[in-house]
């Protein structure tokens, strides 16, 4: 990881793991649903903290919520949510367990109706990553009325912790936009 590369003003250098996330996966297309279920899994619970804090704790909401396999999740009991609830390695919020838990169902009847969640929420940007110019951090939004369509209707499919600041937040992540500056490496190599 160079330092002497230009990257997004948001990724603090002195994080080597930030700066790697940055560098390898923020903002790559992913279509993949179990990463598609890990991102809205992690960005839910990322709600009201900074993404590094929920970063840092990935790999134990790997091991504590199946390597994010929603038909395991979706599985999950009461004894299982009280099990999490006591899990130091995650983000102990009850609200956020229970979402978890109920998103993942939600997640396979969307995977049942459109043969896969990625077929589902890449609709939301016509299949395709929206280029968008960031020039300054002034530019950076934090919904768009893609994100207000795809959190309306993951609501109404019954999805918990998935309002539009989220939602956009889960298109930056898995690539259905490019929000890189402009002047960044990884901009031009999306």
């Amino acid at each position: 990881m160079s330092s002497d590369l230009c990257r997004c003003h948001w990724v603090d250098l002195s994080k080597p793991d930030y700066v790697a996330y940055h560098d390898t996966e923020w903002g790559v297309p992913v279509y993949d649903d179990t990463k598609l279920f890990e991102f809205l899994t992690l960005e839910a619970a990322q709600a009201g903290l900074s993404w590094y804090t929920v970063l840092k704790k990935r790999d134990n909401y790997r091991q504590a919520f199946a390597d994010f396999d929603p038909v395991k999740v979706a599985s999950f009991d009461e004894a299982k949510a009280a099990e999490l609830l006591q899990n130091p390695g995650i983000i102990r919020n009850r609200l956020k367990v229970a979402a978890a838990i109920n998103n993942a169902a939600r997640f396979l009847e969307v995977q049942a109706e459109f043969g896969s969640f990625s077929n589902y929420q890449w609709r939301f940007v016509d299949g395709k990553p929206q280029q968008n110019s960031i020039a300054s951090p002034a530019d950076f939004r934090a919904t768009s009325p893609e994100s207000d369509a795809f959190s309306k209707d993951l609501k109404k499919r019954g999805f918990k912790f998935v309002g539009s600041t989220i939602i956009y937040a889960h298109m930056q992540a898995c690539g259905m936009v490019n929000d890189h500056h402009n002047n960044c490496f990884r901009k031009t190599a999306l």
